[in-house]
């Protein structure tokens, strides 16, 4: 028996790396699980694919329609659908800040506008935001993905503070450097992807990037009833990199 056992959860950007980490491990910890993306993805035992455009409010609710209608209601929502963009603050043109901004911050509040009044009547509701390192430190050449991502660490916590009393809980994970799909993507494109990885590795004090399945266990950690008491938190999968100065 799981604490997910008779939960419902919804997976934003479940097709792929963290999303895909998460939608795994909240299924095999008891919970029915819909992967909510652009992209197709596969139904398996106790996980529905939908499809969900995070930038359009109406696929939005259709998704969590779409899921409430097949499992008989939602009760946690993990929101990770997010895009990546470099560059310092002079290097984007006013449309693609609106448009990661459009994906990374707004998307998370169409999804959880969209899920509240179902998880209003949840026993055990619970939203987890994907936030970033980016929000909490300062990383060169990320100005629109960091303001992008502080601006979700500061929603979680108005959301937390607007929805408790309701007795939905709302926290965030801030992942380091992750290993993912956008991540190889970059270093793909670097001259010399090899020296690339060995510096973002470098970067983070375990000396590794971090694994989708370490992300999704915070994830779970925050979406379970057995975490009533956390609201509002952020909680830091980064190998240290906030926080410790280790010496080399």
């Amino acid at each position: 028996m799981s604490e997910f056992d008779g939960l419902t959860a919804a997976v934003t950007g479940g097709a792929s790396g963290i999303g895909a980490a998460v939608v795994a491990a909240l299924r095999a910890r008891g919970a029915r699980v819909a992967a909510l993306d652009v992209q197709p993805v596969s139904e398996q035992d106790g996980v529905l694919g939908v499809r969900a455009d995070v930038t359009d409010d109406a696929s939005v609710r259709e998704a969590i329609e779409t899921t409430v209608a097949r499992f008989g209601g939602l009760d946690i929502l993990v929101n990770n659908a997010g895009i990546g963009a470099q560059g310092t603050v002079a290097d984007n043109p006013d449309a693609e800040w609106l448009r990661v901004l459009d994906v990374n911050l707004l998307g998370m509040v169409r999804t959880s506008r969209a899920a509240l009044p179902h998880l209003r009547r949840s026993r055990a509701a619970a939203i987890v935001n994907i936030g970033s390192i980016a929000a909490t430190a300062g990383l060169p050449q990320r100005a629109l993905y960091s303001a992008t991502k502080g601006g979700v660490v500061a929603l979680t916590r108005a959301m937390a503070a607007d929805h408790l009393p309701e007795g939905i809980r709302v926290n965030c994970v801030n992942p380091g450097t992750a290993d993912t799909p956008w991540i190889g993507r970059l270093l793909d494109k670097a001259e010399d992807p090899a020296a690339e990885r060995a510096a973002l590795e470098a970067r983070q004090p375990h000396g590794r990037l971090v694994a989708p399945e370490e992300v999704a266990h915070a994830v779970v950690y925050l979406a379970s009833p057995l975490a009533a008491s956390t609201a509002g938190a952020g909680l830091a999968v980064d190998g240290g990199m906030q926080d410790l100065r280790l010496r080399r």
